[in-house]
Protein backbone atom coordinates (compact mmCIF):
# COMPACT_ATOMS: atom_id res chain seq x y z
CA UNK A 1 0.00 0.00 0.00
CA UNK A 2 1.08 3.52 -1.04
CA UNK A 3 0.24 4.73 2.28
CA UNK A 4 0.73 8.96 1.85
CA UNK A 5 -1.62 8.35 -1.81
CA UNK A 6 -4.31 5.99 0.58
CA UNK A 7 -4.16 9.40 3.53
CA UNK A 8 -4.98 11.62 0.98
CA UNK A 9 -6.75 9.44 -0.91
CA UNK A 10 -10.04 10.16 1.30
CA UNK A 11 -10.98 11.78 4.46
CA UNK A 12 -13.69 9.17 5.61
CA UNK A 13 -13.95 6.40 8.65
CA UNK A 14 -14.11 4.11 6.03
CA UNK A 15 -10.36 5.09 4.36
CA UNK A 16 -9.36 5.50 8.49
CA UNK A 17 -10.46 1.93 9.18
CA UNK A 18 -8.50 0.39 6.07
CA UNK A 19 -5.28 1.91 6.99
CA UNK A 20 -5.43 1.09 10.84
CA UNK A 21 -6.36 -2.50 9.20
CA UNK A 22 -3.52 -2.49 7.14
CA UNK A 23 -0.90 -1.69 9.85
CA UNK A 24 -2.51 -3.63 12.26
CA UNK A 25 0.00 -4.38 14.87
CA UNK A 26 2.95 -4.21 12.84
CA UNK A 27 5.62 -2.10 13.89
CA UNK A 28 7.27 -0.73 10.75
CA UNK A 29 4.03 0.57 9.27
CA UNK A 30 3.05 1.87 12.11
CA UNK A 31 6.78 3.33 12.15
CA UNK A 32 5.59 4.77 8.89
CA UNK A 33 2.35 5.98 9.85
CA UNK A 34 3.89 7.79 12.83
CA UNK A 35 6.58 9.64 10.34
CA UNK A 36 3.93 11.06 7.68
CA UNK A 37 1.94 12.34 11.19
CA UNK A 38 4.69 13.93 12.43
CA UNK A 39 7.22 15.29 9.07
CA UNK A 40 3.97 15.18 6.94
CA UNK A 41 2.76 17.93 5.94
CA UNK A 42 -0.44 20.20 7.16
CA UNK A 43 -2.99 18.16 5.27
CA UNK A 44 -1.26 14.56 5.57
CA UNK A 45 -0.78 15.39 8.73
CA UNK A 46 -4.42 15.74 9.96
CA UNK A 47 -5.35 13.03 8.03
CA UNK A 48 -2.84 10.34 9.74
CA UNK A 49 -3.76 11.68 13.31
CA UNK A 50 -6.77 9.75 13.59
CA UNK A 51 -5.54 6.35 12.59
CA UNK A 52 -2.46 7.17 14.51
CA UNK A 53 -4.80 7.64 18.03
CA UNK A 54 -6.88 4.88 16.69
CA UNK A 55 -4.04 1.68 16.60
CA UNK A 56 -2.27 3.57 19.66
CA UNK A 57 -5.20 3.07 22.07
CA UNK A 58 -6.08 -0.52 20.36
CA UNK A 59 -1.88 -1.44 20.73
CA UNK A 60 -0.43 0.90 23.33
CA UNK A 61 2.84 -0.74 22.59
CA UNK A 62 3.07 0.55 19.88
CA UNK A 63 2.91 3.86 20.53
CA UNK A 64 5.07 3.85 23.82
CA UNK A 65 8.39 4.83 21.49
CA UNK A 66 6.58 7.77 20.40
CA UNK A 67 4.87 9.15 23.21
CA UNK A 68 7.22 12.29 23.49
CA UNK A 69 6.79 12.95 19.75
CA UNK A 70 3.03 12.83 20.30
CA UNK A 71 3.49 15.33 23.04
CA UNK A 72 5.65 17.66 21.03
CA UNK A 73 2.85 17.62 18.19
CA UNK A 74 0.09 18.33 21.07
CA UNK A 75 2.25 21.67 22.13
CA UNK A 76 3.03 22.73 18.80
CA UNK A 77 1.37 26.43 17.97
CA UNK A 78 0.76 25.27 14.11
CA UNK A 79 -0.69 21.73 14.41
CA UNK A 80 -4.21 21.88 12.70
CA UNK A 81 -6.99 21.28 15.98
CA UNK A 82 -7.50 17.45 14.39
CA UNK A 83 -4.08 16.62 15.37
CA UNK A 84 -4.37 18.11 18.68
CA UNK A 85 -7.53 16.35 19.04
CA UNK A 86 -6.46 12.75 18.11
CA UNK A 87 -3.15 13.20 20.51
CA UNK A 88 -5.92 14.20 23.44
CA UNK A 89 -7.61 11.29 22.38
CA UNK A 90 -4.76 9.09 22.76
CA UNK A 91 -3.84 10.57 26.02
CA UNK A 92 -7.41 9.94 27.70
CA UNK A 93 -6.28 6.05 27.51
CA UNK A 94 -2.43 5.97 27.58
CA UNK A 95 -0.33 7.60 30.67
CA UNK A 96 1.17 10.82 30.11
CA UNK A 97 4.95 9.97 30.63
CA UNK A 98 5.72 11.74 34.09
CA UNK A 99 8.65 13.87 32.73
CA UNK A 100 5.77 15.79 30.26
CA UNK A 101 2.96 15.91 32.79
CA UNK A 102 4.07 19.31 33.68
CA UNK A 103 3.92 20.68 29.97
CA UNK A 104 0.61 19.00 29.15
CA UNK A 105 -0.71 19.93 32.13
CA UNK A 106 -0.36 22.90 31.11
CA UNK A 107 -1.43 22.34 27.53
CA UNK A 108 -4.68 20.89 28.49
CA UNK A 109 -5.45 24.20 31.28
CA UNK A 110 -4.74 26.47 28.00
CA UNK A 111 -7.04 24.32 26.09
CA UNK A 112 -9.91 24.51 28.23
CA UNK A 113 -9.40 28.33 29.42
CA UNK A 114 -9.28 29.44 25.95
CA UNK A 115 -12.06 30.20 23.65
CA UNK A 116 -10.75 29.73 20.15
CA UNK A 117 -10.48 25.57 20.99
CA UNK A 118 -12.78 22.95 19.44
CA UNK A 119 -15.37 21.02 22.10
CA UNK A 120 -13.41 17.98 21.66
CA UNK A 121 -10.70 19.33 22.62
CA UNK A 122 -12.00 20.77 25.38
CA UNK A 123 -13.32 17.43 26.76
CA UNK A 124 -10.64 15.54 25.89
CA UNK A 125 -8.08 17.96 27.76
CA UNK A 126 -10.75 17.73 30.94
CA UNK A 127 -10.14 13.99 30.83
CA UNK A 128 -6.67 13.97 30.32
CA UNK A 129 -6.60 16.40 33.48
CA UNK A 130 -8.58 13.92 35.27
CA UNK A 131 -5.95 11.03 34.25
CA UNK A 132 -3.22 13.49 35.60
CA UNK A 133 -5.30 14.37 38.86
CA UNK A 134 -5.36 11.17 39.89
CA UNK A 135 -1.33 10.95 40.27
CA UNK A 136 -1.15 14.52 41.48
CA UNK A 137 -4.32 15.24 43.77
CA UNK A 138 -3.22 19.07 44.22
CA UNK A 139 -4.67 19.57 40.59
CA UNK A 140 -7.58 18.81 42.15
CA UNK A 141 -8.56 22.47 43.37
CA UNK A 142 -7.66 24.12 39.89
CA UNK A 143 -9.30 21.53 37.95
CA UNK A 144 -12.50 21.95 39.58
CA UNK A 145 -12.79 25.68 39.34
CA UNK A 146 -11.50 25.53 35.61
CA UNK A 147 -14.15 23.44 34.83
CA UNK A 148 -17.15 24.99 36.64
CA UNK A 149 -16.48 28.08 34.51
CA UNK A 150 -16.53 26.89 31.52
CA UNK A 151 -19.27 25.48 32.40
CA UNK A 152 -21.14 28.63 33.12
CA UNK A 153 -21.44 29.55 29.10
CA UNK A 154 -20.70 25.28 27.83
CA UNK A 155 -22.33 23.77 24.89
CA UNK A 156 -23.63 20.36 25.89
CA UNK A 157 -20.75 17.93 25.49
CA UNK A 158 -18.76 20.60 27.62
CA UNK A 159 -21.15 20.18 30.59
CA UNK A 160 -21.85 16.32 30.04
CA UNK A 161 -17.78 15.81 30.30
CA UNK A 162 -17.67 18.56 32.78
CA UNK A 163 -20.37 17.05 35.20
CA UNK A 164 -18.33 13.28 34.46
CA UNK A 165 -15.27 14.99 35.57
CA UNK A 166 -16.50 16.69 38.41
CA UNK A 167 -18.18 13.91 39.83
CA UNK A 168 -15.13 11.68 39.43
CA UNK A 169 -12.57 14.63 41.63
CA UNK A 170 -15.00 14.70 44.54
CA UNK A 171 -14.06 11.46 44.64
CA UNK A 172 -10.44 11.91 44.28
CA UNK A 173 -9.08 12.83 48.24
Amino acid sequence: MNLRKTILAEHSKSQANKIINWVGQDKKRFAELVNILIIGEYRLSQLSSWPVADIAIAYPELAKPYLTKFIKLLLRKDTHPAVQRHMLKLFQFIEVPKKHQGEVVNACFGFLIKSQYPIAIKAFSMTVLLKITHKEPELKRELKIVIEEQMKEASGGILARGRMVLKELNSIK
